[in-house]
């Protein structure tokens, strides 16, 4: 019996929780530091850096359409957030700089779709949901001289309360009824190594990352030469817009639908 409930348990998850969300984090702006709010509902954006005053971008007012914009193998249009934006970062990064939202309007950036068919992101990576463990975090910080935040990772949830790297194996996961499917474990590049608070980037956490999480240590399929720390994750619920809106939340539940067999069928 024992045999059978645990069967049943690997094919259509387990009623008991994996994990619980334990933090949140927003990214209003592409390579910009995270913002930690306590549920994933956000409507204003305010944007700060040391000595510069706030600047504040409203959401809701006409932007001119510029052209040209592009994200890896994605190009496009975008909306140009006005002179004073492209002033602040002019002057902070030191370097001609404007500020451009997703034009949603007119634009459409789909997913990989060997990974995700049907599903769109804007201006991330390449998938719109990364999904990280403390376990993981954990891990890594006691192989490491100097422990790393999870800020490091740029995780838009962080979850705890599981064993280091079982978010690998997660294929399909439901937190406060909304229904996450784990479609490509996440290859790093350089920006780990980039202190959040200072710009400055070094060899950690790549070079420990390479020996025990490399696609070779991990007996993937695919030999790339690179290193994997989390799990990307498209939202089912995302496909429609009809219905009430639904939100992640602090101290959520996470419920494992469905398992990956291992991180070598998972997949990179």
């Amino acid at each position: 019996m024992e045999k059978a409930s645990s069967i049943l348990a690997s094919i259509f998850g387990s009623r008991e929780s994996a994990a619980t969300v334990a933090s949140i984090f927003v990214y209003p702006i592409k390579s910009c530091r995270g913002i930690s709010v306590p549920q994933a509902c956000v409507t204003s954006t305010v944007i700060k850096a040391p000595e510069m005053e706030t600047l504040k971008i409203p959401l809701n007012r006409v932007c001119d359409v510029i052209n040209d914009i592009s994200v890896w193998e994605w190009s496009g249009s975008a909306l140009d957030e006005g002179n004073e934006a492209s002033e602040w970062f002019t002057k902070y990064l030191e370097k001609p700089s404007c500020l451009v939202r997703f034009n949603t309007a007119s634009e459409i950036r789909a997913v990989d779709p060997n990974y995700a068919q049907g599903y769109r992101t804007v201006f991330s990576d390449g998938f719109p949901f990364l999904l990280a463990s403390q376990g993981s975090l954990n891990a890594l910080n006691e192989l490491l001289e100097e422990p790393l935040p999870i800020n490091r990772f740029r995780a838009n949830i962080l979850v705890d309360g599981c064993n280091p790297f079982s978010e690998d194996l997660w294929k399909e996961i439901k937190i406060n009824e909304l229904t996450f499917y784990g479609v490509k474990l996440c290859s790093r590049c350089k920006v780990p190594t980039i202190d959040q608070n200072n710009g400055t980037s070094g060899d950690e956490p790549t070079q420990t990352l390479m020996k025990f999480r490399s696609d070779h240590a991990l007996h993937l399929k695919k030999k790339q030469g690179k290193v994997f720390f989390g799990q990307n994750l498209v939202c089912k619920d995302s496909l429609s817009a009809t219905g009430r809106a639904k939100a992640v939340v602090v101290g959520d539940p996470v419920f494992v639908q469905q398992k990956f067999s291992s991180s070598a069928d998972a997949p990179i």
